[in-house]
């Protein structure tokens, strides 16, 4: 780290404290050259991956649009929406890839709420899947029951 007052590159940390929500780090340091006392900031570097459409179109990955169908599907359901779509984004992070389908992405939805809700995940499956008519509905319960729901 170069001081700001004199450039030497040599510096020793003072004080390290977490700040904003433990996501950044925030170094209070001193050149051991010219003595100078500085602060500096460390953040994490967080590539969001790209999502690969159904129709093939590409985007950067929005946890939003994500928490915004959880919170459809688990409207007046005692499940965290939030915490569902944290998970999911940290999963994401950390699989490390660059692009990422967005059917498994709603894959991954699907399998939290199925075993955090089985009434949010009906929910999410029939948007996500496209369910057309009654009887996919009742598939997909029947199939619910049959694994212990």
């Amino acid at each position: 780290m170069k001081c700001p007052h004199c450039a030497a590159e040599d510096s020793k940390v003072l004080d390290t404290r977490p700040v904003d929500e433990n996501n950044s780090i925030k170094r209070r340091r001193e050149c051991l050259v010219c003595h100078g006392r500085f602060t500096t900031y460390e953040i994490v570097d967080v590539l969001n991956p790209i999502v690969v459409k159904k129709d093939g179109s590409r985007e950067l990955f929005d946890k939003n649009k994500l928490l915004s169908g959880l919170l459809k599907a688990c409207q007046k359901r005692n499940v965290d929406a939030k915490a569902v779509a944290d998970e999911i984004e940290a999963s994401i992070q950390s699989s490390m890839k660059q692009e990422i389908s967005s059917s498994e992405i709603g894959e991954m939805a699907m399998n939290k709420l199925k075993q955090l809700d089985p009434v949010a995940y009906v929910r999410f499956a029939s948007v996500y899947r496209e369910f057309k008519d009654i009887d996919t509905f009742v598939k997909e319960i029947s199939e619910l029951k049959n694994t212990g729901f």
